[in-house]
């Protein structure tokens, strides 16, 4: 815990609004900067977004003028930890190593460094702000981006940009995020967080279960090297199995032959 004694609950919010839910990083007296207490808080929102039947999709972004400025570098210099306690499974703030099925979105208010990044990498779709900066600087700092960055990031740009940004460890502009495919849309920075309701709300339209099965397999497709490969195709089968045993299976195709909007339930 950080010498402000700040509470997890107040580290990070969850607001519900609809079938979304909300996570604020709200530490912005320190840029968003991750301690124990805003891991703590990120993770039990995660779980209570996993677990909330109502909601279907989460979207994260940071209070202030800044979405996340990585892990607070005070509190590692005190040699405290960033990570949740009890909780340490979890990952960096919370995230990084805490999957749910359900789709979760970066909106990417202002600059991303490091672990910030790190966290955008995490999510399944982001939307940024025009002035925002997504960067992996640890390289500069005697680190490296050892919360997923290394890694993921060669995974959703080409391997010579994501060597670039990890190599020199300088920051790129959110057009230029877009333009290699690392975020989804860029947008007037006062319209982020409704971009990106915009998106959940048109997630959250479709099957619940659908997108949650889709999400798992695309998850676990990585492990695989082939679309051959027989697992990979019994996951598939395993998936596509359960959905069709499922009412929302029969409430699609019943609401498209009565012509309106179909009534899911997620069951």
């Amino acid at each position: 815990m950080s010498n402000s004694k700040e509470t997890a609950a107040a580290a990070a919010t969850l607001e519900r609004r609809g079938h979304v839910g909300i996570i604020t990083l709200n530490r912005p007296q320190a840029m968003n900067a991750v301690n124990a207490a805003l891991s703590a808080a990120v993770g039990a929102a995660l779980e209570d977004i996993a677990a909330d039947p109502e909601l279907r999709v989460g979207v994260i972004t940071g209070a202030g003028r800044a979405f996340c400025a990585g892990a607070d570098l005070k509190e590692l210099a005190a040699g405290r930890p960033v990570s949740a306690e009890g909780h340490e499974e979890w990952g960096f703030a919370g995230l990084v190593q805490h999957p749910i099925d359900k789709p979760l979105i970066a909106a990417v208010n202002g600059f991303a460094l490091g672990g910030g990044t790190e966290i955008v990498l995490a999510c399944d779709l982001v939307v940024a702000a025009e002035e925002a900066r997504l960067g992996l600087p640890e390289v500069k700092r005697g680190l490296m981006a050892a919360a997923g960055g290394v890694f993921r990031m060669p995974r959703q740009v080409p391997a010579k940009v994501a060597a670039e940004l990890l190599y020199t460890g300088e920051p790129m502009t959110a057009q230029t995020a877009l333009e290699w495919g690392l975020v989804n849309r860029v947008v007037p920075g006062g319209h982020v967080l409704a971009s990106a309701l915009e998106l959940a709300e048109s997630i959250a339209a479709n099957a619940p279960l659908s997108v949650q099965s889709t999400k798992r397999l695309l998850r676990e497709s990585h492990a695989y090297g082939s679309d051959l490969d027989p697992q990979l195709w019994t996951l598939n089968n395993k998936e596509m199995g359960a959905l069709m045993a499922s009412e929302d299976a029969k409430e699609g195709p019943r609401a498209f032959a009565e012509k309106r909007a179909p009534r899911w339930t997620g069951r």
